[in-house]
């Protein structure tokens, strides 16, 4: 016979180590579901086994999840019942209740809480830590989760359910745009954020968005004398420039500044046996419709930095480059030829002086706003969509949290407005 002494303290003990397994299997599972994939995926580029271990546990996701839900429950289940039992036999039918009342603490306290917000705070440590043990322990006990998975396939397909859902496109780029919003609130890494987050957007935004109207462009009569065309291209700060011939629409060719230097400094001089059209490359007419991503794509393929936008009728709509495109992402690249355009003027009351020419997507990517830019490309475009109507100077407008004054129109054009955004606390501008 065991000493009673004795048996109460290995029954103790044993509900120790049984709770301290329930707390192993409550934090790796919360570990192992809110690991940061990226992370894990670099640390197995870098060849680190245990994060390897770690995506091959989440590749297998239900077999995981079953072994853990398994293990849990064991240790649960035995450590109550040989509570119940100990205290059964020192308080007699009372201990039931003794025991329902101190395992029930013991459970959600020690073998719940506890681990699972230690886990939380410090998923990728603990995860990488008992991949190893983890990973044993879902290869023993992977029998009994396929048997289990069989049941649940089973109760499924009696209720029409459905088992497993694929990860879409779509998921997957919400996943990807929630993640970066996750640190909305961090300036450290808001260059970081406000790139990535440009990157996400390059299918959705379409050439005609961000394009330089035609209005101001900068095109070259093909028509003039060479010595004028030629004065034209050194003085332009671009160094690739549309011809045109007879109309400004008919766009003959494409002039590149190193061509033309090139070909004067074999004439020696001769500019009158200079033949610009001959030498220019042929235009690249695109739709306004194509979006960032595909033009990208297409400037690498065709090996080319400029393209002509046309609309659904072929009219000249205006130019787009490879560096319009890299500018969405990084943001304004200037060199010292490119000209300083006024735009936004920040006032010391907290609003901004805006040009209406400025487009909707610098102020979104500049200053952090969220204000549509599909129905309309510039900020003075969404004041009209908005009012439907050509607004007074002085007249005052108020969406999307934010007040809108009109502080300069010319003509049918709003070229000057004062923007007043939401408070810190998204409260709407006064």
């Amino acid at each position: 016979m065991i000493d009673s002494s004795l048996f109460l303290t290995l029954s103790v003990v044993a509900v120790i180590i049984l709770q301290a397994g329930s707390a192993f299997f409550a934090g790796t599972e919360t570990a192992l579901t809110a690991v940061s994939r990226p992370a894990m995926h670099q640390l197995e580029q870098d060849g680190n086994v245990s994060a390897r271990r770690v995506n091959r546990l989440i590749d297998s996701r239900h077999s995981l999840i079953g072994a853990l839900l398994i293990g849990n429950s064991l240790t649960h289940t035995l450590s109550s019942s040989l509570a119940t039992g100990v205290l059964v036999g020192m308080f007699g039918d009372a201990g039931i209740a003794y025991a329902s009342a101190g395992m029930t603490v013991i459970i959600v306290v020690f073998g719940e809480v506890l681990p699972k917000t230690y886990a939380i705070y410090h998923a990728n440590r603990v995860a990488l830590f008992f991949s190893a043990p983890v990973t044993a322990v879902v290869f023993i006990l992977t029998p009994f989760v396929r048997a289990m998975e069989g049941v649940t396939r089973l109760t499924f397909r009696m209720f029409g359910a459905s088992y497993a859902s694929s990860v879409t496109l779509e998921s997957s780029m919400m996943e990807l745009r929630g993640a970066i919003e996750v640190h909305a609130g961090e300036d450290e890494v808001k260059e970081e954020r406000r790139m990535l987050r440009s990157i996400l957007e390059l299918a959705d935004v379409e050439v005609g968005q961000i394009m330089t109207h035609r209005r101001n462009a900068v095109t070259i009569d093909a028509g003039q004398a060479p010595s004028a065309i030629l004065d034209q291209v050194v003085n332009s700060p671009f160094t690739r420039l549309p011809l045109w011939k007879d109309d400004p629409d008919n766009i003959v060719g494409i002039i590149h500044a190193k061509d033309m230097l090139r070909a004067v400094r074999g004439l020696d001089a001769e500019l009158d046996k200079l033949d610009v059209v001959e030498l220019a490359s042929p235009p690249w007419f695109i739709p306004d419709s194509t979006t960032l991503q595909e033009q990208l794509q297409a400037f690498r393929q065709r090996r080319e930095h400029f393209a002509l936008v046309v609309d659904e009728y072929g009219s000249l709509m205006g130019v787009v480059t490879l560096e319009d495109i890299l500018e969405e992402i990084v943001g304004d690249i200037a060199d010292e030829h490119d000209e300083a355009v006024a735009g936004v003027r920040p006032q010391s009351d907290g609003s901004y002086i805006v040009d209406g020419s400025v487009p909707i997507r610098d102020l979104n990517r500049e200053f952090e706003w969220r204000l549509p830019d599909d129905e309309a490309a510039t900020i003075a475009g969404l004041i009209l969509h908005e009012a439907r109507h050509i607004p007074d100077v002085g007249q005052i407008f108020r969406f999307y949290g934010f007040r809108f004054e009109i502080a300069k129109r010319q003509r049918n054009q709003v070229t000057s407005l004062r923007v007043t955004p939401p408070g810190k606390d998204g409260s709407p501008a006064e």
